[in-house]
């Protein structure tokens, strides 16, 4: 499955644009209910004017505001970026920590937002399990579970240690673009030959590389 996944993209990554792991962090924690589409188009605005704990922090709550209210929950949002923003400058020396723990005592950053850092920002093979790892995993029959933590688990022990590092990126996108929620594009699936999903779209199927 990966070894065909990774021939179609061999060097996947997040489609939220950044440049620094902090510029990362506040736009997965933007990117909450959120498409990264809309994410990318506020940041575009507001990294150019604040794109450090620093400069954020200076915005203040009412500051913020106004570059992020076209993503949805904004208000919370902005609440927790300032404050996530302050607490890196009080405990962090204003750097992004590299440790799970610290992520996750940072407001708004729960484990998959830290997994996404730690995995994109500092090269860790973690599993950001979000709606689209949790439909593949549990459709392909790769790491079936009830909840996001128990694919996260199963995830880790069912992908080779070489694929471990990208694949999250390449589910995420598998599923973003073709193992779709409502209609699955089956017939064009690189992987559907090895998928346990039963009620696979109908057509004709496109030749599977090896």
């Amino acid at each position: 499955m990966f070894s065909r996944l990774q021939a179609l993209n061999p060097k996947p990554t997040t489609e939220l644009e950044y440049s620094t792991p902090f510029e990362l962090l506040v736009a997965v924690v933007l990117s909450a209910q959120a498409t990264d589409v809309g994410v990318n188009k506020a940041m575009r605005k507001l990294f150019p004017v604040a794109n450090t704990p620093q400069a954020i922090a200076a915005l203040g709550v009412d500051g913020l505001k106004p570059y992020i209210a076209t993503i949805g929950l904004f208000n919370t949002k902005a609440a927790n970026v300032i404050a996530l923003s302050q607490q890196l400058i009080d405990l962090h020396g204003g750097e992004v920590p590299h440790d799970r723990a610290a992520l996750e005592a940072l407001p708004g950053v729960g484990r998959k937002t830290a997994n996404v850092v730690l995995n994109t920002a500092f090269g860790e093979p973690t599993m950001a399990v979000d709606t689209h790892i949790f439909r593949v995993s549990n459709r392909t029959g790769l790491a079936p579970g009830k909840d996001v933590r128990a694919v996260e688990d199963g995830l880790l022990k069912a992908v080779p240690a070489p694929y471990l590092h990208d694949a999250h990126h390449w589910l995420i996108l598998h599923g973003r673009y073709v193992c779709k929620a409502r209609k699955p594009d089956c017939p064009h699936c690189a992987i559907r030959d090895l998928c346990r999903f039963a009620d696979k779209t109908p057509g004709e199927p496109e030749p599977i590389a090896a």
